[in-house]
């Protein structure tokens, strides 16, 4: 294996494609005086001979790379990867090659797939617009309600998205598991350029229909969107440290027993307590926090009369 690795390394990585047509283009005659004589070789319509790299002196070649495309499928072109999975599903000869596909998966060069570049553009531009849904309309489907008990619907037209209304955008129940690339309007690939239906969809339900609901497309300006996109939809973003948890709970708590000695000490008076939104304080105090550290020297906040002795205290 160690003479194969370092031959492999050697040789320049020319794809199947490219192989064939060089070991076919020519044959050899004779030789005269040491010299190779090399002949232009008729080129013949059969399957065989759309694969003539495998016949040969090339046979080696062919041998070395199938050996390092078993080791690691990566370390061959692409072309190569597809060949040799072609070949080991048992593709006749002359079948086993296919062009690699246009959007980088290699799920639909195998055996019986030819790419119908209309329909992957179709689906591709389906699922651009089931991402643009979900930012438009998320919000209308997010879990405001925390005991379940709402029946009022505020929205007299229903938001198509989730996995069971693909259909409405042109795509199958099929498609859930196929790959595509992301458009540049999203984050929810993180570091991945590309995702299946069923995880792109999955990660739009995390962003917008959760506990959390976000309207904001309505604004025309296109850097404000993508950052708001940014802080929803990268994958992670609502992950807490150990230490922001501890933060979070302590302001909580300091923030519902000032109200829990408001109401003891003057119960009979009236007032406008934080009761229904305790995470108010803990938010404001975040965006102080974050404010103070960007170089923001004052703060000056309009407020209602709720819950504002607490927010004065904080």
């Amino acid at each position: 294996m160690h003479r194969l690795r370092t031959t492999v390394s050697r040789l320049r990585p020319l794809t199947a494609a490219q192989t064939a047509q060089n070991r076919s283009q020519h044959r050899l005659v004779g030789t005269k005086g040491g010299l190779r004589t090399l002949q232009p070789v008729r080129r013949l319509n059969t399957s065989v001979a759309s694969e003539p790299f495998l016949n040969g002196t090339s046979s080696n070649y062919v041998e070395e790379m199938y050996y390092a495309w078993l080791e690691n499928p990566k370390s061959v072109h692409k072309s190569w990867d597809v060949f040799f999975r072609n070949a080991n599903a048992g593709a006749p000869p002359g079948s086993a090659y296919q062009s690699p596909p246009l959007f980088g998966g290699t799920s639909q060069a195998l055996v019986g797939a030819q790419p119908n570049v209309e329909k992957l553009v179709e689906d591709h531009l389906a699922v651009q617009l089931l991402i643009r849904a979900y930012q438009v309309r998320g919000h209308h489907i997010a879990k405001l309600d925390p005991l379940d008990i709402s029946c009022v619907d505020f929205d007299d037209t229903p938001c198509a998205v989730g996995f069971q209304n693909v259909g409405a955008y042109g795509l199958t129940e099929s498609d859930l598991d196929k790959v595509f690339r992301l458009p540049t309007t999203t984050f929810v690939g993180g570091d991945e350029s590309a995702l299946p239906l069923r995880e792109i969809i999955r990660r739009l339900e995390t962003a917008y229909c959760q506990h959390i609901g976000v309207e904001f497309m309505f604004i025309n300006d296109m850097e404000q969107c993508q950052w708001i996109r940014k802080k929803f939809e990268t994958p992670g973003i609502m992950q807490f440290s150990l230490e922001e948890k501890r933060t979070l709970l302590a302001r909580m708590i300091r923030a519902t027993r000032f109200e829990e000695f408001l109401q003891r000490k003057w119960s009979s008076e009236k007032r406008f307590g934080l009761e229904g939104c305790e995470s108010l304080i803990p938010a404001l105090k975040t965006i102080i926090d974050k404010s103070s550290q960007s170089g923001v020297e004052s703060v000056i906040m309009g407020m209602s009369h709720r819950a504002r002795w607490n927010e004065l205290l904080q």
